[in-house]
């Protein structure tokens, strides 16, 4: 092997001096191959794969016992790119490279042997190069069992493709001591930055492009291309010509409609479950599952399936730009499919499904941070345990001082179970903990956020005999406090939980960063409605009331919002009347009863825009599902049956109901006064969502 002068080596992107290029001045007229000046200038802007380059090294240099590297990864991540630079290393070394391309050959052992005799065939130091390998699966059995064992054992081999090695290569003996396996990845911000350097963009555009190339180095080529042209794209949908350049390899192979369906509906969710997919393409769902799983920009984890973020990107713009009704039809299934699960999932399974309805929220402030720790970092909320109660404290203690700190650790004290965290390896990143009042405890009054919130809706709209109120007391992370990223994720998760989880009066959600928090709050529709000093901090209380915009009214409004980025307060045609008092509310049960068989007067009832008519504002169909309800309460069958005769299947006269019943009239009335009076605590706690009716929400 010839030896490479120290002047002419150029050190590695990890720091050490190997085998590499000469350095040589190309100018016109100069005698030299344009091979030559193609691999300086390739390596030149070549930038990452320290591993891969690293590993190749070691491979030449005849330091490691490897002989076979196989690389994979998602259409555009790099792979052409590398096998570029690793033959320039070969031949800088003294190595003959034979570079070619699985997509140009015939999938035959001839036609293989054709292919690399074509490249004068592999001498025994020679190094093989083979892109595009997964259009050679047919054979990819031959090549490792007769075509590779054939070789001198100081020959290398590169392969590149898009699928991972077959598991015949990682469980025989032999090929896992002379085989190594490396999964492309994207460009971390640096080398990123690195890249759009070399390509000349200028330092005011590099982290706009950085962040919408999502570390894909075809993306950030065609971005940087687009920036010298002088356009500089605000979004992936900015740019089309782009977007179908990276689209090709994402839908290559789709077999049917419904597996390209699935595949906008992988785009669409945090996590794509076959139980999403049979919501979205039916019967089909198996097959789907199956071909999206193989997809290599598609990583299977314990939850679902999920895209890279640039391939989730690309078919975001593209299938929106190109059918925007329709995907926003999959956008209504993916959301009502994350609703339906955070209402029935149970312990710990809730964060995660309100993880994955607010990841729809893709205008939403706090998005960014929460897609930023999918990437980089633990995206689990969970219940702190008692041993992480102090940590928190003292991040409360820190950041709120030490009021707040003992004000904390005494409402722990009473719902120990109400805080949630976010675990990382430095101990509690982020937390949030949400009171759910009344408690009867003094520290209502103590807390003088707590109690400021409470005169609030006593003024506003007090809460009714068995009506709760939650306040998120505490929020905050360890490295920012209530910028942090994991406090951007454990509030929103914990909140939504709360909110959509169990019946609610009132929600408070309290803040000391209202510059930073203010405009998430516009967002979600939430008034800035209690302001208290706590401290030397002002402590900012943002809240609704779901009696006059119920949570199912609430989420319809932020499924528009998701599309739209809307802000502001709800639209008034939205919000109910505000809520009876318990007195009032009997009274309009006994009016709606009397005119039941009356719709124009049941229409003006306050109960026709109260919680017990439902969405459809259906009264009278209330009322009768709550009188047939009666039946199943202990000696509720006689009730129902005095309301059905007195008003659904009304007789004439009370006295003729009394007869139809067979009851003394003294009886009758008697049992119809507590027939009244039964009925109006059902609807009561039907009201106050402390049970539904049959058939209701």
């Amino acid at each position: 092997m010839p030896t490479v002068k120290p002047s002419t080596a150029i050190p590695t992107l990890y720091g050490r001096t190997t085998v590499a290029l000469p350095r040589r001045a190309y100018h016109p007229g100069v005698a030299g191959r344009l091979g030559e000046l193609l691999d300086s200038e390739r390596h030149r802007n070549f930038v990452g794969r320290r591993r891969e380059v690293a590993c190749f090294d070691e491979a030449v240099a005849g330091r490691s016992p490897q002989r076979v590297l196989f690389v994979h990864g998602p259409g555009g991540i790099g792979k052409t790119t590398l096998l570029q630079e690793l033959g320039a290393r070969a031949r800088a070394a003294g190595r003959t490279a034979t570079l070619i391309d699985g997509r140009e050959i015939d999938a035959s052992p001839s036609g293989f042997r054709d292919a690399v005799g074509r490249g004068a065939g592999l001498p025994a130091e020679g190094v093989l190069l083979v892109d595009g390998y997964e259009h050679l699966a047919p054979i990819d059995g031959w090549i490792r069992g007769e075509f590779l064992p054939a070789l001198g054992v100081t020959a290398i081999v590169v392969l590149a493709g898009r699928d991972p090695p077959a598991a015949a290569w990682r469980v025989d003996a032999g090929w896992r001591h002379v085989l190594a396996v490396h999964e492309l990845d994207p460009f971390g911000p640096d080398e990123s930055d690195d890249l759009l350097a070399r390509a000349g963009v200028g330092v005011p555009d590099r982290a706009h492009l950085t962040a919408l190339g999502r570390g894909h180095p075809l993306a950030i080529a065609l971005l940087a291309d687009a920036a010298r042209a002088g356009v500089v794209p605000g979004s992936l949908a900015d740019v089309p010509t782009l977007v179908s350049v990276l689209l090709d390899p994402l839908l290559s192979g789709a077999p049917t409609p419904a597996h390209v369906t699935g595949l906008a509906a992988c785009a669409k969710a945090w996590v794509t479950t076959e139980d999403l997919l049979r919501d979205v393409v039916g019967a089909e769902a198996p097959a789907v599952w199956a071909w999206l799983e193989r997809r290599p920009f598609i990583v299977s984890g314990p939850h679902g399936l999920s895209p890279h973020d640039l391939a989730r990107d690309v078919l975001d713009a593209e299938f929106d730009r190109r059918s925007p009704e329709r995907y926003r039809a999959l956008h209504r299934l993916v959301h009502d499919h994350a609703v339906t699960g955070l209402r029935t999932a149970a312990g710990a399974d809730r964060p995660l499904r309100a993880q994955h309805l607010l990841y729809l929220h893709r205008r939403a402030p706090f998005t960014a941070a929460i897609d930023a720790l999918r990437t980089r970092g633990s995206t689990a909320v969970v219940t702190a345990r008692p041993d992480e109660h102090d940590e928190v404290l003292a991040l409360v203690d820190r950041y709120e001082g030490p009021v707040c700190a003992e004000l904390a650790a005494a409402w722990l004290a009473e719902q120990p179970d109400a805080l949630s965290v976010v675990r990382t390896d430095a101990g509690v990143g982020g937390y949030g903990f949400i009171v759910l009042l009344p408690t009867g405890s003094a520290l209502e009054e103590r807390d003088p956020v707590v109690r400021a919130v409470l005169a609030h809706v006593a003024r506003a709209g007090p809460a009714r005999p068995g009506e709760r109120v939650s306040v998120a007391r505490f929020l905050g992370g360890r490295v920012e406090h209530q910028r942090d990223l994991y406090a951007n994720l454990v509030g929103p998760v914990a909140s939504l939980v709360d909110w959509v989880s169990r019946p609610l009066a009132w929600s408070f959600v309290v803040v000391i960063d209202d510059e930073y928090w203010g405009p998430v709050f516009d967002y979600l529709g939430f008034a800035r409605l209690v302001e208290v000093e706590v401290d030397g901090r002002a402590h900012v209380g943002y809240g609704t009331d779901w009696r006059r915009l119920p949570v199912d009214v609430w989420l319809e409004l932020m499924n528009e919002r998701e599309h739209s980025g809307g802000t502001g307060p709800p639209p008034a045609s939205l919000l109910r009347p505000p809520a009876l008092d318990r007195a009032a509310f009997a009274a309009a049960v006994r009016a709606a009863l009397t005119d039941l068989r009356r719709p124009d007067r049941l229409a003006t009832n306050p109960l026709a825009s109260s919680g017990i008519a439902g969405d459809a504002g259906d009264l009278r169909s209330a009322i009768t599902t709550a009188i047939d309800r009666l039946r199943d309460e202990p000696r509720g069958e006689p009730l129902s049956r005095v309301l059905d005769r007195t008003f659904v299947r009304a007789a004439p006269t009370q006295e003729a109901a009394a007869e139809v019943l067979g009851l003394p009239f003294s009886t009758y009335r008697r049992h119809l006064g507590r027939a009244v009076d039964q009925l109006t605590e059902l609807l009561w706690a039907v009201e106050i969502k402390q049970i539904g009716l049959p058939g209701g929400d």
